[in-house]
């Protein structure tokens, strides 16, 4: 599992480095204007990126990555990790430290 997300957030830095050094945000100036396809939101953005990284689905990783600037898609993506180990606790009716510890492979404290 964690190395699952270790591979995750190596392909996110990768695409970040690439697009910093690319000059660009990933999206031409018509499209960053709305005026080509529609703009997608960082929660969308991070949605699909970490399904992605869970189905192991590369060209689908690199277009999420570019729907939005990497502080936004990391934002995002916390956010949705956050969300999910509460929703897990809940479940489970266990504290969100014990579920997160348990997803990462870590000894419980």
């Amino acid at each position: 599992m964690f190395d699952r997300i270790r591979t995750a957030y190596g392909r996110f830095r990768d695409v970040s480095r690439a697009r910093s050094h690319s000059g660009g945000e990933g999206a031409s100036g018509k499209e960053a204007r709305g005026g080509g396809k529609r703009a997608h939101n960082l929660f969308e953005a991070a949605a699909a990126y970490v399904t992605a990284c869970a189905e192991d689905d590369q060209d689908r990783i690199d277009e999420a990555a570019g729907w939005v600037s990497p502080e936004a898609l990391s934002f995002g993506v916390n956010e949705l990790a956050c969300r999910a180990v509460i929703a897990l606790a809940r479940e489970r009716d266990e504290s969100p430290r014990t579920v997160a510890r348990e997803l990462l492979g870590l000894p419980p404290t």
